[in-house]
């Protein structure tokens, strides 16, 4: 089973704790779903012909309960920070990727306003040691088979809704970047 983790988000600006509160609550509710279906897949399993169709759309709504559970414990836990990045590893590979940080920067905050809801991901490729961004709309859609996150950024409107109108998602991702803490991004991408 899996436990809710806890973050420490009490450096976080221009989010207010209001805002901070809905959002964790809606991520324990991935943390409590995804033990209630593990908890129901293992009933059902005991006769799984019975439940044959029940088990395969459990195990179908899984991945989505899943990946929102651990994308936003990837979300919260990069926040904290002051935004400052470090020429480290991580920034010289976006710098080598895309020419400059800035590059990188825009077109990961230009997926970020795009219509539509979902995550914005930049995911690490070791195989090819390429760095790349992806657009994912349902938590279980989208994902590069294998590939590391090193960022989340959610922009589902929960992620923003009570300080952001829909209309100023990119104010909440000037926001969301003003308060990455670099130490823990820089730290996924070297493991």
């Amino acid at each position: 089973m899996y436990t809710e983790q806890s973050f420490s988000l009490e450096n976080v600006t221009g989010l207010s704790p209001k805002q901070l509160e809905v959002h964790l609550k809606l991520y324990a509710g991935y943390v409590k779903n995804t033990n209630a279906i593990l908890a129901k897949v293992a009933e059902y399993k005991k006769d799984s012909e019975t439940h044959a169709i029940a088990l395969s759309e459990l195990m179908r709504r899984f991945g989505f309960e899943f990946n929102g559970m651990r994308l936003h414990e990837l979300y919260f836990e990069s926040l904290g920070g002051n935004g400052e990045t470090t020429p480290r590893a991580l920034v010289n590979a976006i710098i080598a990727r895309w020419g400059s940080f800035d590059v990188w920067k825009a077109e990961f905050q230009a997926m970020g306003v795009m219509r539509g809801i979902g995550w914005v991901l930049l995911v690490h490729d070791p195989k090819a040691n390429t760095l790349h961004n992806v657009w994912v709309s349902d938590h279980e859609l989208g994902h590069f088979g294998g590939l590391p996150i090193i960022i989340a950024m959610d922009v589902w409107e929960h992620a923003f809704m009570v300080d952001y109108l829909p209309a100023q998602r990119n104010e909440y991702i000037q926001t969301f970047f003003k308060n990455l803490n670099w130490n823990v991004i820089e730290k996924r991408y070297n493991t």
